[in-house]
């Protein structure tokens, strides 16, 4: 996908690896739409990326995915401003612990955080922004997910009981994945295509020293990875792919079994206060 004049949303990009593809894209001549949680340093990354880049067509818009009431305004939002969407690549979201917390954690709206920002969120931004990009086919929808994987006990999916921050993200990231493998069997034919990766191995960013383990690679790489699924001509058309940067790999099987995607749908629509159809 050749990006100059298109317009695309990467989310969580005031930081890390998301502020790295922001800046890529921008440079590409990209219309990018930033997204973070602090609007003054949504700011400050939204002016260097422009100084850098010489790119005035970058925007920054402020949410806070712990709420989904939030995520519903930054959709309304961009829905009011443009009528096109090329690329939205879900990039936003949160570790295994948070400031050191190993405690269990709640959104605003009373979900296990990390489901709700890492999954919730992602979905129903989505799915809200959905009729946007099915008008602007050909168009990419990139879900940044991570090989940490842990299969979803519908009994206990807010971890009430048990819990533990590492299962907790890698339950969400795994639900992100069976996300990419339901939209992406909806949209067949649309010329909207939805995969999923994971970009590198612990990089050196915030969420991975926050969660105390040691920075294996860097943002460099993960940017590569995501990008590469975003933009390479060689996955025109291509849809419904988990990758391990940039090679296809094979997720958790629970991503290929229909029944837990079907349950996951249903409770993620009920949880959104969406319908069905949307």
């Amino acid at each position: 996908m050749n990006v100059a004049d298109k317009t695309v949303l990467i989310t969580g990009s005031t930081d890390g690896v998301g502020k790295l593809v922001a800046l890529r894209l921008a440079a590409e001549g990209a219309r990018a739409l930033l997204h973070g949680r602090d609007e003054k340093k949504g700011e400050d990354v939204l002016r260097a990326i422009r100084d850098e880049t010489g790119n005035d067509r970058l925007e920054y818009y402020q949410a806070d995915f712990s709420s989904l009431d939030d995520v519903g305004r930054l959709a309304e939002a961009i829905e009011a401003k443009h009528d096109r969407l090329e690329l939205l690549i879900n990039n936003a979201g949160i570790g295994p612990t948070t400031r050191g917390k190993v405690k269990r954690e709640a959104s605003r709206d009373g979900q296990e955080l990390r489901f709700a920002v890492n999954y919730l969120a992602p979905f129903l931004l989505t799915h809200l922004l959905l009729p946007m990009i099915r008008k602007s086919a050909p168009a990419r929808i990139v879900n940044v997910a991570s090989a940490g994987q842990y299969p979803i006990d519908f009994s206990n999916v807010m971890l009430t009981r048990g819990y533990d921050g590492m299962r907790a993200y890698c339950q969400s990231k795994l639900a992100l994945v069976m996300l990419t493998f339901d939209l992406a069997e909806a949209l067949k034919g649309s010329g909207v295509t939805v995969n999923c990766l994971h970009p590198a191995t612990l990089m050196n960013t915030k969420m991975v020293i926050e969660s105390g383990a040691e920075p294996l690679s860097g943002v460099e790489e993960g940017a590569d990875a995501i990008l590469h699924v975003a933009t390479s001509p060689d996955l025109e058309g291509r849809t419904g792919v988990y990758f391990d940067g940039k090679r296809p790999e094979r997720a958790n099987a629970q991503a290929y079994d229909a029944e837990p995607r079907r349950r996951l749908r249903e409770l993620s629509l009920r949880l959104t206060n969406l319908s069905p159809g949307e």
